[in-house]
C-alpha cells in the first residue's frame, strides 16, 4: 500500500505518463494495467481532457439520424414532421436539436385556421363518400321485392306508424300519418297490392299554421298524384311561441294523413296479420 501511496503522490508525473499513453492510442484498460492504477476516480483525473482514440469508440447507429434531424430542424421542420420523416421519437428529437433556434412559424394564425378548416372539409367529404358507398351497396342488396315481401313489410309499417284500436278507444279504421315521402310511397304500394281502390282513399295535410300551407298541400298532392282540390281540409297546429321548432324552413311540409274509407274490415285483418307475424317471431325466440 505504501508503494501505491508513493506512486499517487507523484500525480503530475503519473498524469504525464497516462497522457502519453493515451495519445499513443491506448485504451483505458491498457493504461490502467500499464500504470497499475486500479482506482477509477484517479484514472479519470489522470485522463481528464484527453479524448479516447477512435478505435475505442463504439459506433452509434443514431449518429446519422441525429445529424439528419438537426439538418431538418435548421430547414424549419417541426418535431412532428421530423418524426414522420425519420421514424424516431419526439423525445429523442428534442434532445438532439434543443440547442438550435426554434424555426419561425410557417403559417400565420389565419392561414393555420384555413388549413384546419380545409382538412376538416376533406375529412367530412371522405366520410360522406363512405356513407354514400355504404348506402348504395345496401340499396343494391334489396333488389326487387316480391309481393309477399311487400305484404309483410306493409303490415309492419302500418302497425308501427298507423292508427291502432285501443281497449279504451275502439277505432277500427285504417289511418296512416307520416312526413316521409318514401314511407308514403311504400304504404300506397302496399294498399295497391291489397286491392284497395284509389277512390277509397282520403288525403289531408297536418301542418303548423306558421308554415307555407298552400305549398305543402301542393307538394303532397304531387306526391300521391291527386288533384289538390280533392284533399280534405288541412289540419293546422297552433304555433307556440315558447317552443323552438326544428321542423321549420323551406323543406318543412308537415305530415300527410291517408284514410281508407270503410276500413273496419281491413283494420281487423291488419291486426290479425300482425299478430301472426309476432307469434312467429316469439316462437323463433323459443
Amino acid at each position: 500500500m505504501a508503494h501505491a501511496h508513493d506512486k499517487y503522490a507523484d500525480f503530475e508525473g503519473l498524469r504525464e505518463q497516462a497522457v502519453t499513453l493515451r495519445r499513443a492510442g491506448l485504451s483505458r484498460r491498457q493504461i490502467r494495467d500499464r500504470l497499475h492504477v486500479h482506482n477509477n476516480d484517479i484514472l479519470n483525473r489522470l485522463l481528464e481532457g484527453e479524448p479516447p482514440p477512435e478505435w475505442t469508440k463504439r459506433p452509434n447507429a443514431k449518429d446519422d439520424v441525429r445529424g439528419r434531424a438537426r439538418e431538418l430542424r435548421l430547414q424549419g421542420w417541426t418535431y412532428d414532421q421530423i418524426q414522420v420523416e425519420l421514424g424516431c421519437s419526439k423525445s429523442s428529437i428534442s434532445l438532439w436539436v434543443r440547442d438550435l433556434p426554434k424555426p419561425e412559424p410557417r403559417y400565420t394564425p389565419e392561414e393555420q385556421q384555413a388549413l384546419m378548416q380545409d382538412g376538416l372539409r376533406k375529412l367530412r367529404d371522405a366520410q360522406d363518400e363512405e356513407r354514400r358507398r355504404t348506402k348504395f351497396a345496401a340499396h343494391k342488396e334489396i333488389g326487387e321485392l316480391t309481393d309477399r315481401e311487400l305484404f309483410i313489410m306493409g303490415v309492419g309499417l302500418y302497425w308501427a306508424e298507423g292508427q291502432k284500436s285501443k281497449p279504451y278507444a275502439r277505432r277500427e279504421s285504417v289511418l296512416f300519418v307520416n312526413s316521409d315521402p318514401s314511407m308514403i310511397q311504400v304504404y300506397l304500394a302496399w294498399l295497391d297490392l291489397l286491392g284497395i281502390a284509389p277512390e277509397r282513399l282520403q288525403y289531408r295535410v297536418m301542418i303548423h299554421e306558421s308554415a307555407d300551407v298552400a305549398a305543402a298541400e301542393q307538394y303532397w298532392a304531387d306526391q300521391v298524384r291527386v288533384d289538390v282540390a280533392l284533399f280534405q281540409r288541412t289540419t293546422l297546429k297552433k304555433h307556440n311561441p315558447k317552443t323552438v321548432r326544428k321542423n321549420a324552413g323551406d323543406d318543412y311540409r308537415g305530415c300527410l294523413v291517408i284514410r281508407v274509407r270503410q276500413g273496419a274490415d281491413l283494420y281487423c285483418r291488419i291486426e290479425g296479420w300482425w299478430k301472426g307475424i309476432a307469434a312467429d317471431a316469439e316462437a323463433r325466440l323459443g
